[in-house]
């Protein structure tokens, strides 16, 4: 955080998970651009995040600092966003009470790379758990309405069936998702889901991702991953 007396002008935020970091909540105010305030908050975070693999989504303006610093473009995200409408999942999805949030994380682990055990049982906590047979999606409270996220599964079918259910539980209600995969954008709006922004993936330091049959389809959020 960067104060000015006492106010605050600045923050950053470095949450690790395992082997992975992710930077986020990169923020200066307006009087204070311009000054290499962002790169000296981003200095700070990164070594907090020391030699771990670190992982951010950019915005069109951080993009090119975040460039210098040394991350690297690995995909996009995609913001989609609306009052959600109802639609049968292709494939059964339950609503789950209870569950092992510990399976939960294995499966996000797996997808993710990153150890998010103690953030999958705090969201699975407060929110609505959605299974299917080859997969998991959370539902829960988020700013205007709700957010569905992460959306973890072995196949991109498993993945539309845990967005229709969730979209279904929201019906009539305003919902966010942020997609990894643009193939699901059409699915997306046609549950009332329009295309509202996004960002662009980094990594610095990236790791060799371990084989594995499941893929994060929806983020956490974009600050987390």
């Amino acid at each position: 955080m960067a104060l000015q007396g006492d106010e605050v002008v600045g923050t950053a935020l470095c949450s690790l998970f395992g082997e992975v970091a992710t930077i986020n909540m990169i923020i200066v105010d307006a009087r204070m651009r311009g000054r290499g305030l962002g790169r000296r908050l981003m200095q700070a975070v990164l070594e907090i995040g020391g030699t771990r693999e670190l992982r951010l989504t950019a915005t069109a303006d951080g993009l090119p600092l975040y460039e210098k610093l040394g991350f690297e473009a690995t995909g996009e995200v995609f913001q989609h966003q609306g009052i959600a409408k109802a639609a049968a999942p292709e494939l059964p999805v339950q609503l789950v009470a209870g569950a092992d949030a510990s399976d939960l994380a294995a499966m996000d682990r797996a997808a993710s790379g990153m150890d998010r055990t103690a953030l999958i049982a705090a969201i699975t906590e407060r929110g609505e758990l959605l299974r299917a047979e080859r997969g998991f999606a959370i539902l829960r409270e988020f700013g205007r309405g709700r957010v569905l996220g992460p959306v973890v599964a072995q196949d991109a079918e498993t993945a539309r069936a845990l967005i229709a259910a969730g979209a279904t539980r929201c019906a009539g209600q305003f919902l966010r998702i942020d997609l990894t995969d643009a193939a699901l954008a059409p699915h997306a709006e046609a549950l009332g889901l329009a295309h509202a922004g996004g960002g662009t993936a980094m990594k610095k330091a990236a790791r060799a991702a371990a084989e594995t049959d499941f893929t994060t389809y929806a983020l956490a959020s974009q600050a987390l991953g």
